[in-house]
C-alpha cells in the first residue's frame, strides 16, 4: 500500500494544520458549548494524528483511503466523548480510539473471519463493560459481566481472545516533537483500554518496583502526558537524564513483565 500519497480522500496531506495545546484548549471548550465551526476545525487540526496512526497498518493490505476514513471516524468519537477532567492530552486519549475503530474494521473485513456469534459475543462483552465502567467508576470482572450477558464465563473468555490482535506494550503508535507515543502509554485511560485485567495488574506491580525517582518519571510522562521537557523541569534534573532514567525504567518493567 502506497504511504506516500499526498491526497487522500481528496484532503492534502502535505498542507494539514497542525494546532498547538493552547488553540486545542480553547477550541475544545468552543466545542463544549456547542460551537460545530470549531468542533470540524478541531478535527482538521488533528487530522496529522490519523496519519501518523494509520502508517502503522501499512502491511494490513488495506486502501489508504478507506483506513484514512475509517480513522478520521475514529477521532471524531474521541472528540465527541472526551472528558478534560481525565487529565490527559487529548492524543494519549484519541489514540486508542482510532486504533480500535481501525482494528475493529480490519478484523471485519479480514479474509480470515470469525463467526458472526462470536464476534456478537465479544462486542457486547465490550460495550457492557464500558457501561458498567461508566454507572460503577471501576471495572467489571468477566464473571460480571458474564452474568449481565447470562452467558457462560467461557464463552466470554474465548470470544474476547477470538476478535484479539495482540501487540506489544512497548510498540510507538505516535510522535510528537520527538516524544514517542507507545501502547504501554495509554494504561492510564481505563474508559478506552483493551488489555486483559491480568495484564494490568501486572504493569502496576511493575511500575512499583521501580526506584522513586523512576516511579515519579513514568507517572508524569504516561499518566499525566508531560514531555521530557516538562519532567526535567518539574524534578530539576536535565532532559538528558530524563531520557536515560526513562529507558531505564522502561527496560525494568519490561524485564520483570517477561
Amino acid at each position: 500500500m502506497p504511504m506516500y500519497k499526498v491526497e487522500i480522500c481528496g484532503v492534502n496531506t502535505s498542507k494539514l494544520p497542525l494546532l498547538t495545546e493552547e488553540e486545542k484548549t480553547k477550541l475544545f471548550h468552543k466545542i463544549q458549548k456547542g460551537d460545530k465551526e470549531a468542533r470540524e476545525e478541531f478535527i482538521k487540526g488533528n487530522l496529522r494524528l490519523v496519519l501518523s496512526i494509520i502508517q502503522r497498518f501499512a502491511g494490513s493490505g488495506e486502501n489508504i483511503d478507506d483506513l484514512f476514513q475509517i480513522g478520521c471516524i475514529g477521532l471524531m468519537k474521541s472528540v465527541d466523548n472526551f472528558d478534560v477532567t481525565l487529565n490527559v492530552r487529548f492524543s494519549t486519549y484519541a489514540v486508542p480510539m482510532i486504533i480500535g475503530e481501525i482494528r475493529r474494521y480490519l478484523r471485519d473485513n479480514n479474509s480470515i473471519r470469525v463467526s458472526r456469534s462470536i464476534r456478537d459475543i465479544a462486542y457486547k462483552a465490550i460495550y457492557t463493560k464500558e457501561a458498567f465502567m461508566k454507572e460503577n467508576d471501576r471495572e467489571p470482572t468477566v464473571e460480571e459481566i458474564a452474568n449481565i450477558l447470562e452467558l457462560p464465563v467461557e464463552n466470554i473468555v474465548l470470544a474476547l481472545d477470538a476478535i484479539q490482535n495482540p501487540v506489544s506494550l512497548y510498540e510507538p503508535v505516535y510522535g510528537e516533537g520527538g516524544d514517542t507515543l507507545h501502547i504501554m502509554d495509554q494504561i492510564s485511560d481505563k474508559k478506552n483500554k483493551e488489555e486483559s485485567w491480568i495484564e494490568e495488574i501486572s504493569l502496576k506491580a511493575a511500575i512499583e518496583h521501580l526506584s522513586s525517582r523512576e516511579h515519579k518519571i513514568i507517572h508524569l510522562r504516561y499518566f499525566e502526558g508531560k514531555t521530557q521537557m516538562e519532567v526535567a523541569e518539574e524534578i530539576h534534573i536535565s532532559q538528558a537524564q530524563v531520557s536515560r532514567l526513562e529507558k531505564k525504567a522502561l527496560h525494568s518493567m519490561k524485564e520483570y513483565l517477561t
